[in-house]
C-alpha cells in the first residue's frame, strides 16, 4: 500500500529522474502498440533502463526476436528494451510505468497486472478516451484498480498527451507534448525524460482538462472524418473543429478542468493533428462512415483500435451530467449508434436555432 513514507521517497527520487548526473529510472512500457513502441524508444534514449511488456505471449516473443512491429512500418525497437514475456519480470524493480494501453483494456490489464506493482512506482498513461460505463479517465482507471488509500498519500499518476501521430515521433519529426500531473516532481521528470532535440514537452497541473481534451478530441475527429467523405468542404471542416473546440471547453469548464487547456498543445494542438492527419484512426473511420460504410464493417476490418467509438458515449453523458450542451457530439453518437444518416445529422447541426457565437 502507498503510504506518506512512500510517496516521499518518491518524490525525492523523481527530482532527480533525467538531471544531468542524475540518476535514470527503471522503467516499463505497457502496451506494444504504436505509442508503446515510441516511449519505451524515448526513454531508452534517454538511458533509462526499459521493460515492454504486452498480453499477448506471441506478440512479446516475435516483438523481442525481430525487433520490428507491423503496426508501425519501418520502426526498429532499440536493442536496450527487453520485451518482457512474464508478468512479474515485466515490473520488477519498475520506478516508472507508462500505461499504452487502449481506454477500454486498462482496468483489466492493471488488474491482471496489480500484484506486480511496485509500490514505489509512479504511473503516466499516454491513452486517450472514456471508460465506458464509469466515465472514468485512464488516469482514474488506474488509480481505482490499483486502489491506493486515498486517506493516506497518492501514488504520483500523471499523463503525456499532445498531437503526436506515432509514425511521425518515429521518424523523429518535430512535435510536442504536455507532461500533466498534480504532483509536479513526477511533471518535471517526464518533461526532461522524454524530451530531446525534436520532441519538446511542456508541463501542466490540468490532469483532468488534458485527458478531457484528449478523449473529446477523437470524437470531433469522427465528425471531421465524416466530413471528408461526403466531400463537405474546407469551410466545414473548419467550422467543425472551431465549434468542436467550444463544446469540448463547454464541459471541460463545466467539470472544473482550466479553460486555457483546452486552447493549447494538448487541445486545439490535438484536435487539428487528428482532425487533418490521414493517419488518424478516428478521422479515418469517420471518412469511412460518411461515404456509407457501416460502423460494423468499418471496425472489423481496421487493424486499430478506434477510441472514439467507444468515448462518444462516455462524453455524451457527462455531457448530460453536467448540463452542458454538445450538439456535435450528439449528431456523431447518432451516426454511430442510432443508425442516423450522416448526411440527416449535418442538416440537423445546419437548422438548429440561430444564435450568437459562444466559446467556452
Amino acid at each position: 500500500m502507498v503510504t506518506r513514507s512512500t510517496t516521499d521517497s518518491i518524490g525525492r527520487d523523481m527530482a532527480r529522474w533525467g538531471t544531468e548526473g542524475g540518476t535514470r529510472p527503471r522503467a516499463c512500457v505497457l502496451g506494444s502498440g504504436q505509442m508503446g513502441l515510441v516511449c519505451a524508444d524515448l526513454l531508452a534514449q534517454a538511458g533509462c533502463g526499459v521493460r515492454m511488456w504486452t498480453h499477448d505471449a506471441d506478440e512479446a516473443g516475435a516483438l523481442a526476436q525481430t525487433r520490428r512491429s507491423e503496426r508501425l512500418e519501418g520502426f526498429e525497437l532499440v536493442e536496450s528494451v527487453r520485451v518482457a514475456i512474464d508478468d512479474a519480470e515485466a515490473l520488477a524493480g519498475a520506478d516508472l510505468i507508462v500505461s499504452a494501453i487502449p481506454v477500454q483494456f486498462i482496468r483489466d490489464c492493471w488488474g491482471r497486472l496489480r500484484e506486480h506493482v511496485p509500490d514505489h512506482a509512479a504511473a503516466v498513461s499516454v491513452a486517450k478516451g472514456i471508460e465506458t460505463g464509469t466515465t472514468l479517465r485512464p488516469t482514474e482507471v488506474i488509480a481505482a484498480v490499483l486502489g491506493d488509500d486515498p486517506d493516506r498519500a497518492a501514488r504520483p499518476i500523471g499523463v503525456l498527451s499532445g498531437p503526436t501521430i506515432a509514425a511521425e515521433l518515429a521518424r523523429c519529426l518535430p512535435a510536442t507534448m504536455i507532461a500533466a500531473s498534480e504532483d509536479r516532481a513526477l511533471a518535471d521528470a517526464v518533461q526532461r525524460l522524454f524530451s530531446t532535440s525534436w520532441l519538446r514537452v511542456y508541463t501542466n497541473t490540468d490532469v483532468l482538462g488534458v485527458e478531457l481534451a484528449g478523449a473529446t478530441k477523437n470524437v470531433i475527429a469522427i465528425a471531421a472524418g465524416i466530413v471528408d467523405g461526403l466531400q463537405a468542404g474546407y469551410n466545414a471542416k473548419s467550422a467543425l473543429l472551431a465549434r468542436g473546440l467550444a463544446e469540448v471547453a463547454r464541459l471541460g469548464i463545466a467539470m472544473g478542468a482550466n479553460a486555457e487547456t483546452f486552447f493549447g498543445v494538448a487541445g486545439v494542438g490535438d484536435l487539428a493533428t487528428t482532425c487533418f492527419s490521414p493517419e488518424g484512426r478516428n478521422r479515418s473511420c469517420g471518412e469511412a462512415l460518411g461515404k456509407g460504410e457501416k460502423l460494423k464493417d468499418y471496425l472489423g476490418r481496421s487493424k486499430w483500435v478506434v477510441e472514439g467509438v467507444a468515448t462518444t458515449a462516455g462524453v455524451l453523458e457527462l455531457a448530460e451530467r453536467y448540463g452542458v450542451e454538445m450538439p456535435l457530439t450528439a449528431a456523431v453518437h447518432a451516426v454511430l449508434f442510432e443508425k442516423t444518416d450522416p448526411i440527416d445529422a449535418i442538416a440537423k447541426l445546419m437548422s438548429r436555432e440561430l444564435k450568437r457565437e459562444q466559446v467556452g
